[in-house]
């Protein structure tokens, strides 16, 4: 496994790109992001899988802001991640998580969620 700098940093980089939107709106780009098995439960309490976000173009784009980044190893190929996100399209603050798991050689996501905070 990488250094934790390395690791927090290729992470953060991972995280980052789904925030933008030529990720966001790819099929092909998300499809590689996410586990087969992919699953998030959103700040709207509804729960959504990988197949609610590849081939019905993407998900929505939005003007985000990820600060406060940290990564919490749960195993040598599995690692929560944890940050605050500033989405100024729908002006409001989330607190996230995120659990990556390294499958054949690359890092995909798992799991995700966000919840509404007032700061």
């Amino acid at each position: 496994m990488a250094t934790e700098k390395t690791l927090k940093e290729r992470l953060k980089v991972l995280e980052e790109s789904h925030l933008k939107p030529e990720i966001r709106t790819s099929s092909q780009n998300l499809d590689e992001l996410l586990t087969d098995d992919f699953f998030e439960i959103g700040s709207s309490g509804n729960i959504y899988y990988k197949k609610d976000c590849v081939g019905k173009g993407g998900v929505g784009v939005r003007e985000m802001y990820l600060h406060d980044f940290e990564i919490h190893p749960l195993a040598c190929d599995v690692v929560l991640t944890t940050y605050r996100i500033k989405d100024e399209t729908r002006k409001q603050d989330t607190l996230r998580s995120s659990i990556w798991k390294m499958i054949e050689g690359k890092w995909q996501l798992y799991f995700h969620q966000g919840t509404i905070t007032k700061t």
